[in-house]
């Protein structure tokens, strides 16, 4: 399933796909991968996408039922 409320949260921030990855110290293409909902990130890079976003989990990352 796609994540658009992260590239959206990114888009807010002004961030293309490599800013946001270089903040987190991972690859553009993770983060692209998780966009798309091809990659399940760790708790971890979760949180470290949320701190670079100033969001939470719950707003970036839970999926309604």
């Amino acid at each position: 399933m796609k994540n658009l409320k992260l590239k959206a949260a990114r888009a807010a921030k002004d961030y293309s796909q490599q800013q946001l990855a270089e903040l987190c110290g991972v690859s553009r293409q993770t983060i692209n991968a998780i966009e798309k909902g091809d990659y399940n990130p760790t708790i971890r890079l979760c949180l470290a996408i949320c701190h670079v976003l100033d969001t939470t989990l719950d707003e970036l990352f839970w999926e309604e039922p």
